[in-house]
């Protein structure tokens, strides 16, 4: 068998926004009996909704296709202020398992409307924690910018009101450079007090950063709608490893492309539960010699509670 050394990327996998929401679900089954209803995938991950969908979940894009009597869950990208309000009219039982951190950001947003600002939000048009997040305000109060390029052609109100937020999930050095272009044509454009992308986001980054240049290729366990699963994609090729590709499960690897790979870095997307990675290590091991290295950046002891009706009895 041709030797192998595998770089896992620590951390990887779930990050505590996703745990939450899962465990939302999960909980809400256990207390109201299935079915309970999920508008849009609870997070990016085709093998945890389908898990859900076993246990009593039903995924729906739109409180349309919900009835007015069972339980409804928001996703973790958070959702725009008009979906609560149109559940509270139909005096539906919602609970909001919207990620804490995206919930800042959203409070962010309001405080800075409140004051007057325009936004320029940092992020990926169709996303739905973008759609959610530019949801929060009326019509045309944020202005989305997707490049660098995009910065250059805004017109905002006025130029001196300005304030800015990004997605959770963005590239750290993509955001970093929008940023620098925000800043150098609206000097007075205000920033968030603590950066806008996520722990979680950052630290697989930084993971990913650590093992690019001792790799011949990367592969990342995630979903194609998953946007921090694709950032460490672009990361790991931004820090020259020759060949990143994403995946979602062990069937998914072209071991074609892998041939005279001697060694392969690892990671998973936050919303990739660590069976898969598991499958993963498997899957080469029936094909290789494999020498696991962990390569750690950093340690989480992130958690975040779910809300109080589900812990109440």
């Amino acid at each position: 068998m041709t030797p192998l050394t595998l770089y896992l990327a620590a951390p990887r996998g779930f990050c505590a926004g996703v745990d939450r929401a899962i465990k939302i679900v999960e909980m809400a089954i256990e207390k109201w009996g299935a079915p309970v209803y999920v508008r849009h995938e609870i997070v990016h991950n085709r093998f945890v909704v389908d898990g859900l969908r076993a246990k009593g979940a039903v995924f729906v894009e739109e409180l349309d296709g919900c009835p007015d009597d069972r339980p409804v869950i928001f996703s973790a990208h958070g959702v725009p202020k008009a979906v609560p309000a149109e559940a509270a009219r139909r005096q539906m039982l919602y609970v909001d398992a919207t990620c804490p951190l995206v919930s800042k950001v959203h409070i962010e947003a309001e405080r800075h409307h409140e004051a007057g600002l325009q936004m320029v939000m940092i992020g990926h048009a169709g996303h739905p924690e973008t759609l959610g997040t530019m949801g929060q305000l009326p019509e045309g109060e944020v202005i989305l910018v997707e490049t660098v390029a995009d910065v250059a052609r805004i017109a905002p109100r006025d130029p001196e009101r300005l304030a800015f937020i990004t997605q959770t999930t963005l590239s750290v050095d993509d955001t970093a450079d929008i940023v620098a272009a925000l800043r150098a044509r609206f000097p007075a454009i205000i920033g968030p007090h603590k950066e806008d992308i996520c722990y979680a986001t950052t630290n697989r980054q930084e993971a990913v950063k650590a093992i690019a240049g001792r790799i011949g290729a990367l592969l990342v366990i995630g979903a194609p709608n998953s946007s921090n699963s694709r950032r460490l994609v672009e990361v790991g090729r931004a820090a020259g490893c020759p060949f990143a590709q994403l995946i979602q499960r062990a069937d998914d690897i072209d071991w074609r492309v892998l041939q005279g790979v001697t060694a392969l870095g690892l990671t998973a997307g936050a919303s990739a539960p660590e069976v898969l990675v598991n499958e993963v290590i498997d899957a080469f091991r029936a094909r290789y010699e494999v020498t696991v290295e962990m390569v750690e950046t950093a340690r989480e002891h992130v958690e975040f509670k779910v809300p109080r009706v589900l812990r109440q009895p």
